[in-house]
């Protein structure tokens, strides 16, 4: 929309139209102390009621206010339309820690999941952080990442806005005294999503989902457990943030349905890359990225005979689910609980 556009639309059309169209614009309006206005009306006219001395204060006249208006409506329509679509990553090779090269040109899709295995203190989370920055050469590995199967400009990579790679870390803190409920809608708010109570109540369904212990809407984020935060922000990157590559960092410590938490974020069409230590985990992926000495040693895709593997790794898993749910519920691990394979 041009700024002529914005003039037009700020000047002919009802102030609860755009809000509905713009609902951060209701925090602007509240920063000028119009927080209860009379949506029928056009913004010049809800003016034309404000006492000027309110206006004063913030050192503006009618005409500027509007001006601001604009350009804060604009800036924001900007920046829902700043995530391209995005078809694939390629990870191109760079050196490990003894200084040789990595031999390596992997490009991965949208919907794919690739898992990065190897020792502790090996380099995964170093090769997150690559992908993380969207590297040029100029970091310790020297490794490059190309999106689309080209180099991104400056602005891709450095923008605090749309960014186009989200990562959820092992150790999540939140800060904001906020529930979960004002935590969702400002996110929503932010992305500009109509329909953002929708879209709350299904993001917070499914992290529920995702969660071993329920919590509710009104609950502090401060107060979520480690899992609990995990959860919510696995729902919120799949359903709400618009960033189309997503960095996991050991899923399986988050005490959440890891396999739930994949298939929510793959049936979006994102593209997951998840440091990981749990098999199933591992051979759930479509390839796995193995680590040695701070370099990328080998690419495995996922072979057939490793999915029939896979199957008998969940099965044991299943097991293992039960007799935690066992413990957390406060029962006795009997004997029994233990099958007769598991024993030996």
């Amino acid at each position: 929309m041009s700024d002529s556009d914005f003039e037009t639309e700020i000047s002919t059309v009802p102030i609860g139209d755009i809000l509905r169209r713009y609902p951060l614009a209701v925090d602007y309006l509240a920063n000028i102390r119009l927080d209860r206005v009379d949506e029928t009306k056009t913004f010049p006219e809800i003016l034309q009621t404000v006492d000027e001395d309110i206006l004063a204060e913030f050192g503006l006249d009618r005409g500027e206010v509007i001006s601001h208006f604009r350009a804060f409506l604009e800036a924001f329509s900007r920046k829902s339309d700043t995530i391209e679509t995005i078809s694939s990553i390629t990870i191109l090779g760079g050196n490990n820690k003894l200084g040789m090269p990595e031999t390596v040109e992997l490009t991965i899709t949208a919907g794919e999941v690739v898992s990065i295995v190897g020792p502790t203190g090996a380099g995964k989370s170093r090769l997150l952080e690559d992908i993380e920055c969207l590297a040029q050469r100029d970091t310790p590995t020297t490794r490059q990442i190309l999106i689309n199967g080209a180099v991104p400009d400056f602005t891709k990579r450095f923008s605090t806005g749309g960014k186009l790679v989200a990562q959820l870390s092992q150790n999540m803190n939140f800060v904001m005294d906020l529930t979960v409920q004002e935590f969702l809608e400002m996110h929503a708010k932010s992305r500009m999503i109509s329909g953002s109570s929708e879209i709350v109540e299904k993001c917070f369904a499914v992290a529920n989902s995702l969660a071993g212990e329920k919590f509710t809407l009104d609950t502090k984020v401060t107060q979520l457990s480690g899992g609990q935060s995990r959860s919510l922000m696995i729902a919120d990157t799949a359903l709400l943030s618009s960033s189309p590559i997503i960095l996991i960092d050991e899923l399986e410590n988050a005490g959440i349905d890891r396999r739930e938490a994949i298939k929510l974020l793959v049936g979006n069409e994102k593209i997951v890359l998840m440091s990981t230590h749990d098999p199933l985990l591992a051979l759930r992926a479509d390839k796995r990225i193995v680590i040695k000495n701070g370099g990328i040693a080998k690419v495995i895709e996922t072979a057939p005979d490793e999915e029939l593997t896979l199957l008998k790794i969940e099965a044991i898993d299943s097991i293992l689910l039960d007799i935690r749910n066992q413990l957390r519920g406060g029962g006795v691990i009997a004997n029994e609980s233990i099958p007769e394979f598991m024993e030996n």
